[in-house]
C-alpha cells in the first residue's frame, strides 16, 4: 500500500548511510521498496561486461544490502533499472547499441556529455538489458523489476531499426511527424508493437527464474500516454503513475486525474502514484525539496482516486530534511486508515471519456491542445460542479464497462471508429446519456474525416462543412424565454450573453 523508492546516483556507495534509510523506511511504515540496482550504473557488484559499475563501488553491494534490509522488514522489493544510456567503453565495443538521429548522428546525452543515448528497440535493450535483469534476479530474487526511461527517446535511426522498421511496415521511418502519413501512422503501431515484445521479453527472463516475479515497466498516463494504457493494462498485475509533481500552472488535481485514467484501462488492479520529494521543474533542482503545503495536496489528490502512494527520492544524501517528517505523517495516517482505502469502488454515475487514438491520429503533434486541453477544461467544469465523476478509456466503452455510468462527457473525441460509434448508441439505447463538444466523431479510428459526425442522429445535428477558428470576442446569446432555460441557464438569470470557444463545428 506504501511505497518507498530510493534513486542512487553514481557517488552514492561512498557514503550511503544504510541505517538511515532502513529505519526511514520503518517509520513511514513503508510495505514496499523500489532500489536502484543497474543499467546506466551498476549498484552492485554486477559481472556483466560493459555494465559500468558505479565508480565509488569499491567492494560493497549497496543494493544487495539494502534489498537485504528490506527483507528483513517483510517488505515488497523491486530491482530499478535505467537503461536509457551508456558510458564511452560500451559506446566505443558495441556502436549498434547508440541511438542515431535523423541525421545519421550517433546521440549524445542531453545532460551528461561523456554519456551516450541507447536505442530502445534494438540489441541494447533486447539482449544485454536481457542479461542484466537475469543477473539482478538470480543474484537476489526480488519481487519484480521496474524499468526507467526503458522506451527511448524519439525516433531512432539506428540500422536495426530502419531494417526492422522497412521489414514489419515496408516503409522507410518516418521524417515528419503528420498524423495522417501511412508511414507515421506505421510507425506508431510498429513502436508500440516492439516495445510490447520487448516487456515480454524481460517478463519471461524474469519469471523463468523467480515465477513470482514480474516485470513493471514505468509508465505515463491519459490521452497523452505514447503507450496503449489497456494493452499496458492487460499485461502487468500492477504498475506505477509516474506524475512526480506540478510543473508550470498545471493544477493540483491533475494527480487525481491521473488516478482516474490509470483505473479506466486497469480496472481493480494496484496503481502506485510516484510523488518526488524534490522539485520536477525544467531547471532540476532535485537537491532541494517541495513545501509540505505542495507535498500535502498532490498525495492527497492521488489517495483520494485510489492511488498507493509511492514517495521517490533522488539521491541518497539527504540535502535538506524538511520533507521528511511531511512525508511520514502522511505515510502513517495512510497506514492507521489503511483499511478504509481497500477494495473501494466509486459510485459516481458520470464519466468523462479520453482517447489516445484521438491524441495520436487526430492530435498529432496539436494533441495537447486538441485533445488534451479539452478534457481539462471538462474535468475543471466537473470539479466546480461538485459532481462525482470517473474517466473511460476509448477502447473500453462495452456494456459492462460503461454500466456504471448514465452520462458520458466526450470533449472533441474526435476520432471514434463505426465500433466505437455503435457502442455509444447502444449506451444512449440503454437509458445513457451523451453530452460532446468539438468535433467529437467526426474522424474514424485512423484520424481520416468522414462526411458527417459518426453520431450525428443522437447530436440532432449535421456537419455543415467546416470548423472555424481559433475565433475572437465570440459569445452565446442566451434565450431566457425557452422551455428548458429554467434548467439550463441557472446562476445566468442577469446574462444576456456568455463567452462562446475559440472553435465552432
Amino acid at each position: 500500500m506504501r511505497w518507498a523508492q530510493l534513486t542512487l546516483v553514481e557517488n552514492d556507495p561512498a557514503n550511503l548511510d544504510l541505517d538511515f534509510w532502513l529505519d526511514y523506511f520503518r517509520r513511514v511504515r513503508a510495505d514496499g521498496a523500489c532500489l536502484s540496482a543497474g543499467g546506466y550504473v551498476a549498484y552492485y557488484p554486477t559481472d556483466i561486461p560493459l555494465h559500468h559499475r558505479s565508480a565509488w563501488l569499491g567492494d560493497s553491494d549497496p543494493f544487495g544490502d539494502l534489498v537485504t534490509g528490506c527483507r528483513d522488514m517483510n517488505m515488497v522489493v523491486l530491482a530499478r533499472t535505467d537503461p536509457h544510456a551508456i558510458h564511452q567503453d560500451a559506446s566505443d565495443a558495441h556502436p549498434e547499441w547508440i541511438a542515431v538521429d535523423a541525421e545519421g548522428q550517433p546521440r549524445r546525452h542531453w545532460s551528461m556529455p561523456d554519456a551516450w543515448v541507447t536505442c530502445a528497440l534494438g540489441p541494447y535493450n533486447f539482449d544485454f538489458m536481457t542479461e542484466v535483469h537475469r543477473e539482478i534476479m538470480m543474484r537476489t530474487m526480488v519481487d519484480g523489476i521496474f524499468s526507467n526511461r526503458w522506451a527511448g527517446h524519439g525516433i531512432c535511426y539506428c540500422e536495426h531499426c530502419q531494417r526492422n522498421f522497412e521489414a514489419a511496415t515496408g516503409f522507410q521511418l518516418p521524417r515528419t511527424r503528420d498524423p495522417q502519413a501511412p508511414d507515421w501512422r506505421a510507425y506508431l503501431l510498429w513502436r508500440q508493437n516492439r516495445l510490447f515484445a520487448l516487456c515480454r521479453v524481460w517478463d519471461d527472463a524474469i519469471r523463468a527464474i523467480n515465477p513470482r516475479a514480474c516485470y513493471i515497466p514505468n509508465s505515463g498516463g491519459g490521452a497523452l500516454s505514447s503507450l496503449d494504457m489497456k494493452r499496458l493494462g492487460d499485461m502487468t498485475p500492477l504498475l506505477f503513475a509516474d506524475r512526480q509533481a506540478r510543473q508550470g500552472i498545471m493544477p493540483p488535481w491533475v494527480n487525481g486525474k491521473n488516478a482516474k485514467e490509470f483505473r479506466a484501462a486497469y480496472g481493480r488492479k494496484p496503481v502506485g502514484g510516484m510523488f518526488s520529494v524534490g522539485l520536477e521543474e525544467t531547471y532540476r533542482w532535485k537537491d532541494s525539496v517541495q513545501s509540505e503545503a505542495e507535498l500535502r495536496i498532490w498525495i492527497a489528490s492521488a489517495i483520494a482516486n485510489g492511488m498507493r502512494p509511492w514517495f521517490t527520492k533522488f539521491s541518497a544524501q539527504v540535502y535538506d530534511r524538511r520533507w521528511l517528517d511531511v512525508v511520514e505523517d502522511i505515510f502513517t495516517w495512510h497506514a492507521r486508515y489503511e483499511r478504509y482505502l481497500r477494495n473501494v469502488q466509486s459510485l459516481a454515475r458520470v464519466a468523462v471519456v479520453y482517447s489516445q487514438q484521438t491524441a495520436a491520429f487526430y492530435g498529432g503533434e496539436q494533441a495537447r491542445d486538441k485533445v488534451e486541453a479539452p478534457i481539462l477544461g471538462v474535468y475543471q467544469a466537473l470539479i466546480e460542479a461538485r459532481i462525482p465523476f470517473e474517466m473511460v478509456h476509448d477502447k473500453l466503452m462495452d456494456a459492462e464497462h460503461l454500466a456504471p455510468f448514465k452520462t458520458l462527457l466526450l470533449p472533441n473525441v474526435a476520432a471514434l471508429s463505426d465500433a466505437q460509434c455503435a457502442q455509444l448508441h447502444d449506451f444512449v439505447a440503454r437509458g445513457g446519456n451523451l453530452v460532446a463538444t468539438g468535433e467529437t466523431s467526426l474522424y474514424n479510428e485512423w484520424g481520416r474525416q468522414r462526411e458527417n459526425f459518426g453520431l450525428s442522429d443522437l447530436f440532432g445535428v449535421d456537419f455543415g462543412g467546416q470548423v472555424e477558428g481559433p475565433l475572437k470576442n465570440t459569445y452565446f446569446n442566451l434565450e431566457h424565454g425557452a422551455e428548458s432555460a429554467p434548467l439550463l441557464l441557472v446562476g445566468l438569470e442577469d446574462a444576456g450573453r456568455i463567452v462562446h470557444g475559440a472553435y465552432r463545428v
